[in-house]
């Protein structure tokens, strides 16, 4: 993946509220959603920028100063890992590095529960095929969005191996899509926590999958009537709209009841929904013991934006992509670090 990267291929995407026609341009972090500490890191390439025609660049200006990578978006081939001081760092060439995503796969808990007590078997996840893949890419349909494949093990053990970091936009994440189970990816790296892309293995990571019934349920409890109503009649599952599938935690680990969330634009308002733990509903009043919501895209347009945990301090705002027919699942826990 030498040199400027490939055009985007796709639907138009929303990105931070502009509308734009996409284009393209030893301590190891470990994954769930993770940023990673102030020795790593990295800043888009001046190839990334230069990928983008003129007209272009101002947009581009606008998330990279969202994400703390005004710099980067500048001239420069090379540059040290951010810290307190980097007149020692050692220089990094983000245009040929490439790092490994390993972790784990497994049922989603709740979809795990729902299943086991309604008596339907729980589909297999040996050999499923995970693809390491940028949401934003994702979303517009891009055809190079996709950086890896590798089958999970019975155990649900994966490595996907040899992923360009450079091909980063905003965060990475881990999907599958395989018999059984709804189109998701659950993010394992975001930017939004450092500005900055990874520079090392990507490690620990744990991937949800949603098994079709848990998906179906889902759908039943939102409504058909409240997703016609968000997607001006153009979808009645939440498939088909998009969403987003989120869990709110403590700095422990353990999911919050009564967090609210909500997107960082005031036209996507009013998208965001808490399921109950039995799934035979929602509200739009804060999560329940589960700490679970689902935001609702359209099921137009992708949409590029945060998502942010109102009720509490200490939570760090979240990049989101979101389009038609795939969901993306994250979780959402205070400070920089994933809890252990």
């Amino acid at each position: 993946m030498n040199g400027a990267a490939p055009p985007f291929r796709g639907a138009a995407l929303t990105f931070f509220g502009q509308r734009v026609a996409p284009v393209a341009h030893g301590h190891r972090p470990r994954g769930v959603d993770q940023g990673t500490d102030g020795k790593r890191g990295g800043l888009p390439p001046r190839t990334a920028v230069e990928s983008f025609p003129a007209m272009m660049r101002p947009l581009l200006m606008i998330p990279c100063a969202l994400l703390g990578l005004t710099v980067g978006c500048g001239p420069g081939d090379f540059t040290p890992d951010p810290g307190i001081q980097t007149d020692d760092a050692e220089s990094v060439d983000l245009d040929n590095l490439r790092i490994g995503i390993s972790g784990t796969v497994d049922l989603l808990p709740e979809a795990r529960r729902l299943l086991e007590a309604r008596g339907l078997p729980l589909p297999s996840l040996d050999g499923a095929p995970l693809t390491a893949a940028e949401p934003l890419r994702l979303a517009v349909n891009d055809a190079n969005a996709t950086f890896g494949t590798a089958p999970a093990a019975a155990d649900g053990a994966f490595t996907v191996s040899d992923v360009a970091v450079r091909e980063m936009h905003l965060s990475l994440a881990v999907g599958l899509a395989s018999a059984g189970f709804v189109p998701a990816h659950t993010i394992v790296y975001d930017s939004a926590f450092t500005g900055a892309r990874p520079r090392t293995d990507i490690i620990g990571a744990r991937v949800w999958a949603l098994p079709e019934a848990f998906h179906d349920a889902l759908s039943v409890a939102v409504g058909e009537g409240t997703l016609r109503g968000h997607t001006d009649n153009r979808a009645a599952t939440l498939r088909d709209a998009g969403f987003v599938l989120g869990r709110v935690v403590d700095a422990s680990g353990q999911p919050v009841a009564g967090a609210t969330v909500a997107p960082d634009r005031e036209d996507l308002a009013g998208r965001v929904y808490y399921p109950t733990a039995d799934l035979d509903g929602v509200n739009q009043v804060g999560t329940g013991p589960e700490g679970l919501f689902v935001y609702i895209h359209s099921g137009a347009d992708a949409e590029a934006f945060r998502l942010s945990v109102t009720s509490l301090e200490g939570y760090v705002p979240r990049n989101v992509g979101v389009a038609p027919g795939w969901g993306l699942v994250l979780t959402v826990h205070p400070g920089l670090y994933p809890p252990l």
